[in-house]
C-alpha cells in the first residue's frame, strides 16, 4: 500500500485538489477569450480549465507504475486506482459543498462538479489509450466545449457539461455517468495498453 501511495503520488494529488479550490474560488469566474467555431460564444471561465488539474495529476500517477508488476496484480490495483479517483471526486464535492455553504457562491459547486467529471473522463480514457494520450484527450475536452459547445443564443449545449451552471441537472447526470462508465472500464478492461519501451528488457 505504501508503494502504491508513492507511485500514485497521493500527497501530491491532495495538494493539487486543494490548490484547485484555492485558485478556482477567487479567480475561477474570470473569463477566458476562446473563440467559438459556430454560433454565439458563451462565457468560458477559468473554472472550466483549472478543474482539469486533479485529473491530469491522477493520470500522471497512473503512468508512474511498473506496467509488468501492475499487470500481474491488475485486479487489486485497479480497484485502488478507481477508489482513489472516486475519493478525489467525493472530497472535491465535499469541499465545494462546504465552500458554497460558507458563502463562496455557486462557482464552488461548478468547481466540484467539473473536478468529478474530469476524473470520470480520466478513468475512462486511461485504460483505453494509456496515460499520455489520455491526458491530451482530457486537455482537449474543455477546448472542444468552448469552441463548439454553445447554442447561437449563448446557452451551453447538453453535451458540454463543463459549461453548464451549477444547478444543471443534465450536467450532473453527465458527470455521474462519466464516473460510472470510467469506473466500469477501469475495472473490467483486461489489461492497460502496452508501452513498448516499458516492457523492453
Amino acid at each position: 500500500m505504501i508503494w502504491w501511495c508513492k507511485a500514485r503520488a497521493v500527497p501530491v494529488l491532495a495538494a493539487v485538489l486543494a490548490a484547485t479550490f484555492a485558485v478556482g474560488l477567487p479567480f475561477g469566474d474570470g473569463e477566458l477569450p476562446v473563440p467559438a467555431l459556430r454560433g454565439q460564444a458563451g462565457h468560458f471561465l477559468l473554472a472550466h480549465v483549472v478543474t482539469l488539474l486533479p485529473a491530469v495529476f491522477l493520470l500522471y500517477g497512473l503512468g508512474r507504475g511498473d506496467l509488468r508488476t501492475e499487470t500481474v496484480a491488475a485486479r487489486f490495483l485497479r480497484g485502488l486506482d478507481v477508489g482513489l479517483a472516486l475519493a478525489l471526486a467525493a472530497t472535491g464535492t465535499a469541499c465545494g459543498g462546504l465552500a458554497y455553504a460558507t458563502g463562496q457562491g455557486a462557482l464552488a459547486l461548478v468547481l466540484a462538479r467539473n473536478i468529478a467529471g474530469y476524473l470520470g473522463l480520466a478513468l475512462l480514457f486511461h485504460p483505453l489509450v494509456g496515460h499520455r494520450p489520455a491526458a491530451a484527450a482530457l486537455a482537449a475536452a474543455p477546448l472542444l466545449c468552448s469552441a463548439a459547445g454553445w447554442y447561437p443564443d449563448g446557452r451551453p449545449r447538453p453535451w458540454a457539461w463543463p459549461l453548464h451552471p451549477a444547478g444543471s441537472a443534465p450536467a450532473l447526470a453527465a458527470v455521474a455517468l462519466l464516473l460510472l462508465a470510467g469506473a466500469a472500464v477501469a475495472l473490467l478492461r483486461r489489461r492497460p495498453p502496452s508501452t513498448p519501451h516499458l516492457l523492453a528488457g
